[in-house]
């Protein structure tokens, strides 16, 4: 698994986790994959032409199934930031809220940077522009033209 209970102790207290769970670790596991799926929509690129802009691509399986040291610091902190979200959705127990959901906000709106191209991380795997699937026509950076002369006859 890309993030696991231990790597939360970066972003929440280990004391605070057990209250707000009661010590069910099924409940952080659960934030743990839930956050990964949102981190992962933010990174795949979807079948809107848009997205053939010339953006980079992303090979989200290889992010995400890289472990220990392999593992992308930047994105991995995302993930634990979007998983302390979740966890603290459940309860509000000794942390500031307010602070979290900041932090949540930043994180979502990094990887929307991130998605659009308007920021790069040149230390993420990315796809083959070459091995796309499926016949995809060349994208031109705009279009011109007119609609056909009106006649009244």
């Amino acid at each position: 698994m890309f993030a696991e209970k231990n790597d939360l102790k970066n972003n929440i207290y280990q004391y605070q986790i057990d209250q707000i769970t009661e010590g069910d670790d099924s409940i952080v596991l659960q934030a743990i994959e839930t956050a990964i799926d949102e981190v992962k929509s933010y990174l795949e690129p979807n079948d809107k032409k848009e997205y053939l802009d010339g953006r980079l691509r992303y090979d989200v399986n290889a992010i995400f199934s890289a472990t220990g040291s392999d593992r992308n610091a930047l994105i991995l902190n995302h993930v634990l930031t979007v998983s302390k979200w979740y966890i603290i959705d459940l309860a509000n127990v000794d942390i500031l809220y307010e602070m979290a959901k900041e932090r949540y906000d930043r994180s979502i709106s990094w990887l929307k940077k991130l998605n659009k191209g308007e920021v790069n991380l040149s230390s993420l795997p990315q796809l083959n522009q070459d091995s796309t699937d499926g016949e995809i026509e060349e994208i031109k950076p705009f279009a011109m033209g007119s609609r056909p002369k009106f006649n009244h006859e």
